[in-house]
């Protein structure tokens, strides 16, 4: 056995029999788990078994729906031709319905209403396994803290597809489903509102996804750089501090001038991640229901410069009385 481990010199681990975990009363697995090599060499080998439940049954069922209904309508906007569906799939799209028909619940299908039906669906799917997420956590004694950041991203996903449409008073606001159409539609909708860029919850999102990053990035190298010494046993020198913890302190006390725990950097971590589309989803919801340029806001509260005047106004001519 190596007891120098990195990430160049992994040492896969594993027993006859994949681990079934702790006894839970009244919870069933489906399948025996097993071993794929490849996966031990990004984390844990072992897959499975797995606990879907009538939740997770569920959930998948709901979802399977979803994407069936978006990808057959892509397929059928090329003729059902399967060349031209591969093809063009990143640019396929089921797009919402138009302005005129508001917030009906079912417009005709070919005009948005499979687009209302599949995203009822794939909302449904993603609630479920949220209850779901929430449900196995409290089973296993865990805290729930991984719900409740999969719900700061269901509420993103709502403000885009949901929340924002029915404060406007119709559908087309919302994002359509597809690969390049939903960034169109998100390159079209900064212009539309004058720049998003200037919306101040756009750019704690922006500084909490970099945030996030930069924090995981440097709590793992730091596990990684200390795991000659044990440091991937975080939980054991949490209580019980080693030779790992006490030079990864040191190393940030010397170049940042203090250090995160090895408990408290999960909590950084956590919130600047959960920050993200939590502010993102504020600011997108005050975008046309509050503010509707985003420039001009910025402008006037000083953020951005007004455009220069090279030209002199421009006189209008039903106020003049007309041209000469």
């Amino acid at each position: 056995m190596a007891y120098y481990q990195n990430i160049f010199t992994q040492v896969q681990v594993r027993p006859t029999t994949p681990d079934m975990g702790v006894v839970v009363p009244r919870l069933s697995r489906s399948g025996k788990g097993g071993f794929i090599h490849w996966m031990g060499r990004l984390g844990n080998a072992q897959v499975g078994p797995i606990y879907l439940g009538t939740l997770g049954v569920l959930s998948f069922v709901s979802g399977l729906i979803a994407f069936e209904i978006i990808g057959l309508n892509m397929w059928a906007s090329v003729n059902w031709s399967p060349i031209q569906f591969l093809r063009q799939l990143p640019w396929l799209a089921l797009e919402p319905p138009k302005p005129e028909y508001g917030i009906r619940i079912l417009p005709p299908l070919k005009e948005g209403g499979w687009w209302l039906i599949a995203g009822f669906f794939l909302t449904t799917s993603l609630l479920l396994w949220w209850v779901r997420m929430y449900r196995r956590a409290r089973a296993l004694g865990l805290g729930t803290h991984t719900a409740w950041a999969f719900a700061a991203a269901i509420w993103l996903y709502l403000v885009l597809g949901f929340i924002r449409p029915l404060l406007l008073g119709h559908w087309s606001e919302a994002v359509p489903f597809g690969i390049f159409p939903h960034l169109d539609w998100t390159a079209a909708f900064s212009l539309r509102y004058g720049n998003l860029f200037y919306n101040p919850f756009h750019m704690l999102s922006i500084a909490f996804l970099y945030g996030s990053a930069l924090l995981f990035a440097m709590h793992a190298g730091t596990i990684l750089a200390v795991s000659r010494f044990g440091g991937e046993r975080e939980i054991e020198q949490i209580v019980d501090r080693g030779t790992a913890a006490e030079r990864a302190a040191l190393f940030w006390r010397w170049t940042m001038g203090f250090n995160a725990t090895m408990e408290s950097i999960h909590r950084w971590a956590w919130w600047f991640a959960v920050l993200c589309p939590l502010t993102g989803g504020i600011g997108i919801l005050l975008t046309g229901t509050v503010v509707d340029n985003w420039y001009f806001w910025g402008v006037q509260h000083g953020i951005a410069p007004s455009y220069p005047h090279f030209f002199p106004p421009v006189v209008d001519p039903a106020v003049s009385g007309g041209s000469q």
